[in-house]
C-alpha cells in the first residue's frame, strides 16, 4: 500500500459489522485481497483486522502465507500513520516469521509500533494474531517519497 494522494483517503465504515473501522478507499488490490480495516483503539494505538474467508486459504485449508504478508504490509502503513503524516510512501522492506495457522472464519488482527523514524525511513514491527494467538511477527521499513516533478514535455 502506498498513501498520500487524494484518492488514497481513509474512508470510515458507518454500517455493518465493520462500523467504526476505516479503510483506504482506492486500493483495489487490498479490497480484493482483504478487505482490510483499521481503527485507533482507546489508548491511541492503531489496530488492523479482517475476517478470514475461503479465498484466504491455501490448498491445505489454512490461511495462505501470502495473505498474512499482504495484511502485514497493509498494517505497516496504519501503524506508521502518524510518522508518515499523510505523505506518499512505499514499502522498502518487509519480513515475517510464521508462527501458527489461521482458519476460515477467524478474526485476524495486527498491532505494532514504530521503532524508529528518520528523515525518509520509518521502521515498524508488529504481530498478527487471532483470538490472542500469534500467527506472524513482522518488521518492515517504509520510505517516505517526495512527489516527483514531471519532466517538461513528458507524460502527464
Amino acid at each position: 500500500m502506498d498513501g498520500g494522494e487524494a484518492d488514497w483517503a481513509r474512508r470510515e465504515i458507518t454500517e455493518g459489522p465493520w462500523a467504526g473501522w476505516s479503510m483506504w478507499s482506492a486500493d483495489a488490490f487490498e479490497l480484493h485481497a482483504g478487505p482490510f480495516y483499521s481503527r485507533t483503539v482507546a489508548d491511541g494505538r492503531p489496530i488492523c483486522a479482517f475476517r478470514a474467508e475461503a479465498k484466504h486459504m491455501n490448498g491445505g485449508g489454512f490461511m495462505h502465507g501470502g495473505c498474512l504478508m499482504t495484511f502485514a504490509d497493509y498494517a505497516l502503513f496504519a501503524i506508521a500513520g502518524d510518522a508518515l503524516a499523510g505523505g506518499h510512501s512505499v514499502t522498502a522492506s518487509l519480513s515475517g516469521e510464521f508462527l501458527d495457522s489461521a482458519h476460515e472464519g477467524d478474526l485476524i488482527e495486527a498491532t505494532g509500533e514504530v521503532t524508529r523514524e528518520g528523515g525518509s525511513l520509518v521502521f515498524i514491527r508488529g504481530m498478527v494474531t487471532t483470538a490472542g494467538r500469534p500467527l506472524l511477527t513482522f518488521s518492515g521499513i517504509v520510505k517516505k517519497v517526495r512527489p516527483q516533478r514531471q519532466a517538461e514535455g513528458g507524460p502527464a
